[in-house]
């Protein structure tokens, strides 16, 4: 059967070949990617429709009064499409009564059903609802965690069953002019998916592909997919490979982007910003979800902040000779190689060292009695969160007159000091401006094609002093530029870019200087910032800083580039801090704190998830380098939970289940005792430290 095509054993070098596979057209300019539309209800997804927001009621859904007042709460917040789970056939039942309440009202919203383990439960949804979302990974499979290896004989068996399995759902939609998402979870793959291609991205799109080739072999193409995972960076791999793998088969469906168990509040948030902000600055992603362990109306701002960037970037004007593709494997997590720098005495810059998170003063450097005492109440607020760089805006030579008794006073506290230099300002005013301390100096200049050789030896020279370093802010045509042969490797360069050059989107112009380092065999460490001269669509609020911040910083962190990192666009000194190591934790580049995954909250969750989570954080948030997942059922099994270490999980009404990894320890524990057994088994398992 034509759905069968491709399932040949996948040999091991697999990820090698897939790293030559294109799958944007442009990773330096947002250019949208094609594909078709799919129609959802009367909503258009995909083709040249804009980005559609969507979210998930979190009511019983038999609760038909609740889920329609829900719904229209998230409809009067902007929300385009609305998700209701359908765990099983009564609850698909009441999507019924649920839909003529809002035609009733005369609220056209398109309603999609979220469908696991239970074809029944489709088959009945799909009569009253205008998308099915189904997991590949459990909509045929039962996952019992078997460890077997599958001949090509019983593979394709196990085909033929997810044929006649899927195929009713298929033509019942099709006759019925229903779309479905095709929603392939991380944690959730199947055992025979696991057991041939892993717990990996390439596992997740294999997934997929088997569903769609079902569905295109009865003709039937109202598809859209997801790839969600709470790690952003499995997420973004997953979603990348999977544009790939269709172009190869002629395939162009929408997209359906998502972090997944986010969490709530700010982590939520940054991590939904660095996975689905990083796609959108691609071109992928036709509609979008960002899940929150919150009331789903707040949902909709953030998603729709997310969708006014990309689109603005979208109908920005291109570059009329496009760039050639850089040469890293975007399919793949692989820390970019840097030069060390020793920057102090216990401060590294290398590969295998954690970014450095760095804060602009706040203040003229004149006042810098101001900028002491604003370190020194930060001290005392920020805890563990130690800021390693201080930047010190140079607009004057007189302004440097400060920087001896300035070093002086911080060089205990700061471990580096970087002065960012007006091109006013001559080398010799510099060199004369301090004395020689154990404390490493940064000095940061701006470069262009108005420079000269002379003037860039000039600079490097100064970096003759071994606690002296030069972080050059330029861009890729510089690199490239005859100017660009004076670089040569060196442990005293650093590179930056703060002004995206033409149409190229920020993280599209740190992505393009790279490549020129990388082509000139240059390998100076990357310092990212977040200024304003590199934001998209900055508002003057905090939200809007982080999500401009974690798209930026984070998606670069997951391309595995950085490893200097400041957000200048934040004045307040301890919140800029708190912001740089919360968006390193988000892109797994760096833990600071305790992570949580916990799912968003439906109608199948068995106890209330936004409390339960703050209770188990205000209980374990000291636990730094700990994961722990709070999840209100099992829906996906425990492979939801992806790397937590431990698992607080809804097994019955008032029963929480605890696991330690994948595994379940505890079964059936009153809700009331649950935080406490969970607090116990961790110091059980030697995880625990005293608050």
């Amino acid at each position: 059967m034509p759905y069968f095509r491709r399932q040949e054993v996948i040999p091991n070098s697999i990820m090698q070949e897939q790293a030559h596979l294109p799958y944007c057209l442009s990773r330096f300019q947002t250019i949208r990617q094609p594909t078709r539309e799919v129609k959802v209800g009367s909503v258009g997804v995909g083709g040249h429709n804009p980005i559609r927001v969507q979210s998930m009621t979190t009511t019983n859904t038999q609760d038909v009064e609740a889920t329609v007042n829900q719904t229209l709460a998230l409809v009067e917040a902007g929300c385009e499409i609305v998700r209701i789970t359908a765990p099983n056939k009564k609850a698909a039942e009441a999507l019924k009564p649920i839909r003529k309440k809002l035609d009733a009202l005369n609220i056209s919203i398109p309603l999609v059903a979220d469908i696991h383990f239970l074809p029944a439960a489709a088959m009945e949804a799909v009569e009253h609802v205008d998308k099915v979302r189904i997991n590949p990974g459990n909509y045929a499979d039962k996952k019992k965690f078997n460890v077997r290896e599958y001949t090509d004989t019983e593979y394709h068996a196990e085909l033929e069953r997810l044929y006649d399995a899927f195929s009713p759902l298929v033509k019942r939609a099709q006759t019925l002019g229903r779309s479905l998402r095709i929603g392939t979870n991380h944690g959730s793959l199947s055992d025979r998916i696991m057991n041939r291609y892993g717990d990996t991205p390439l596992g997740m799109v294999e997934s997929a592909l088997e569903f769609i080739r079902i569905c295109e072999s009865h003709g039937f193409h109202e598809i859209i997919l997801s790839m969600k995972a709470s790690n952003p960076k499995v997420m973004i791999q997953a979603y990348r490979l999977v544009v790939a793998k269709m172009a190869e088969e002629n395939m162009f469906y929408p997209l359906h982007l998502g972090v997944t168990e986010a969490g709530a509040g700010e982590d939520a948030r940054i991590k939904s910003s660095i996975g689905i902000g990083s796609l959108l600055y691609d071109g992928l992603g036709d509609t979008i979800r960002v899940s929150l362990t919150e009331d789903p109306v707040n949902e909709i701002p953030v998603a729709r902040a997310l969708a006014r960037r990309a689109m603005r970037l979208w109908q920005s004007k291109r570059l009329n000779t496009p760039r050639s593709p850089d040469t890293i494997d975007p399919f793949t997590f692989n820390r970019r190689s840097t030069n060390t720098l020793t920057l102090g005495a216990e401060c590294h810059v290398a590969t295998d060292a954690p970014p450095k998170v760095i804060v602009p003063a706040g203040y003229p450097m004149a006042e810098y009695q101001s900028i002491l005492k604003a370190l020194s109440h930060a001290e005392t607020q920020l805890k563990d969160n130690q800021i390693e760089g201080l930047i010190l805006t140079i607009d004057r030579a007189d302004d440097l007159r400060c920087l001896t008794p300035l070093q002086e006073a911080v060089q205990t506290r700061i471990p580096f000091l970087i002065l960012d230099l007006s091109p006013s300002i001559e080398p010799q005013s510099v060199a004369t401006a301090h004395s020689p301390l154990s404390q490493g100096l940064i000095l940061c200049r701006r470069f262009d094609t108005e420079d000269t050789a002379e003037t860039l030896h000039s600079w490097i020279a100064l970096t003759s002093d071994e606690n002296t370093f030069l972080a050059i802010d330029t861009s890729a045509q510089f690199i490239e530029s005859p100017l660009g042969v004076h670089f040569q490797p060196s442990d005293k360069l650093i590179f930056t870019q703060t002004q995206p050059l033409g149409s190229l989107h920020p993280l599209g112009s740190y992505r393009a200087l790279v490549q020129a380092l990388r082509e000139r065999q240059i390998e100076s460490p990357i310092w990212i910032r977040n200024t304003t001269a590199n934001t998209v669509d900055l508002q003057d609020n905090f939200p809007t800083r982080l999500l401009e911040a974690s798209m930026l910083t984070g998606g670069l962190l997951c391309d595995g580039i950085g490893d200097l990192l400041s957000i200048e666009t934040e004045p307040d000194l301890i919140r800029a801090t708190n912001l740089t190591y919360d968006i390193l934790q988000g892109a797994r580049a760096r833990i600071s704190k305790t992570e949580y995954i916990a799912c968003p909250s439906c109608g199948r969750t068995l106890f209330d998830l936004e409390s339960t989570t703050e209770r188990v954080k205000e209980k374990t948030s000291h636990l730094k380098g700990v994961t722990i997942a709070v999840m209100g059922c099992i829906v996906n099994g425990p492979g939801e939970m992806a790397d937590a270490d431990f698992g607080y999980v809804g097994g019955a009404p008032g029963k929480i289940n605890l696991y330690v990894g994948k595994k379940m320890v505890a079964v059936n524990i009153p809700e009331a005792e649950a935080v406490n057994r969970l607090i116990r088994l961790i110091q059980e398992q030697g995880k625990w430290t005293d608050p």
